[in-house]
């Protein structure tokens, strides 16, 4: 019996260890990305654009902080901008899904339906089975025409 009773103590405090990193707090690097999203939850582009060029200056690595501030500066009609954060995120993570979607819907803005078309072939390569960046800059190309 003594046994089992080490294996379920070895069984507690490993699932007290789990539970315990689950419970750290987040990160400064996770807390400005997270006030980024607040921000463009509210539709504050310019706030989150405040945040973003901070975070991505000290994240220059950060794939889904340039992809954020792409998309913020695009929704403020800052399009050359917006697509010098999207191909940072594209250089980082060729394969990053939103950075692929949001560009596109940058060039279809402009009037550069070729360039999102290329980007929606990206998103093809990339989603075999289709995913919801695809579906959504498909459907954003076909109104566009």
């Amino acid at each position: 019996m003594s046994m089992l009773r080490f294996i379920f103590a070895a069984c507690l405090l490993v699932s007290s260890l789990a539970f315990a990193a689950d419970t750290s707090p987040p990160s400064p690097r996770d807390t400005e990305l997270e006030k980024a999203k607040t921000a463009i939850a509210r539709k504050d582009w310019a706030a989150a654009q405040a945040v973003l060029e901070p975070y991505t200056a000290s994240n220059p690595r950060s794939a889904d902080g340039f992809n954020l501030l792409g998309y913020s500066l695009r929704n403020q009609k800052k399009y050359d901008e917006s697509l010098v954060a999207y191909k940072q995120a594209l250089t980082l993570d060729p394969k990053h899904k939103g950075a692929h979607e949001y560009i596109g819907i940058a060039y279809i803005q402009m009037g550069q339906l070729d360039k999102a078309k290329e980007h929606l072939a990206s998103l093809d390569k990339i989603c075999p089975f289709s995913c919801e960046e695809y579906r959504d800059l498909k459907k954003a190309i076909a109104q566009a025409q």
